[in-house]
């Protein structure tokens, strides 16, 4: 025997039926930060930099990967 349920929820009442916090108030708040910062011009282009080298699988490699990709402004297939 074999019992199939679907239940259709919202995100917002998924979290709330695993007992998930409500993270909104704090992500509107790093958002509003990051918005602040950027228009103030405190991002160096170093700091984006060492972000996404943090972010990139295979080091070196995965950051090329990036440069070139945002270089082109194009994702093309096969690369």
């Amino acid at each position: 025997m074999k019992v199939t349920v679907d239940i259709d929820l919202t995100p917002e009442e998924a979290r709330r039926a695993v007992g998930l916090p409500d993270l909104s108030p704090l992500h509107d708040r790093y958002i509003q930060m990051l918005m602040e910062t950027m228009q103030t011009g405190a991002v160096k282009p170093e700091m984006i930099e060492g972000m996404m080298r943090s972010w990139a699988p295979m080091g070196e490699a995965g950051m090329a990967m990036w440069r070139r990709l945002l270089e082109s402004g194009t994702i093309k297939p096969g690369s």
